[in-house]
């Protein structure tokens, strides 16, 4: 399983979909328990944040490769199938 490396924003209502959905996924399959993903609050590390590509939150990246970026207006089942198919990802 590869890491997935996750930037969000404290407060931010996709970010918060965004975990609702990885919670949401546990909870269908159990095998999205294991998944290994090291959230980080980009204002708090900036340092971190800079060094990848990309303008909006959540962010999700595998090797430094960038896999989800949400959008603007993005639908709950939208960010739910993006977070499926990261984590899907890692553990191929």
């Amino acid at each position: 399983m590869r890491k997935v490396t996750a930037f969000y924003m404290e407060g931010c209502p996709y970010c918060r979909q965004a975990r609702q959905a990885l919670s949401e996924l546990v909870k269908e399959d159990g095998k999205y328990n294991s998944a290994d993903i090291d959230w980080i609050e980009e204002t708090q590390h900036p340092d971190i944040a800079d060094k990848y590509d990309y303008y909006r939150v959540p962010s999700m990246f595998i090797d430094g490769k960038k896999l989800y970026e949400a959008h603007p207006g993005e639908s709950y089942d939208e960010c739910k199938g993006n977070v499926k198919r990261v984590l899907d990802a890692s553990m191929a």
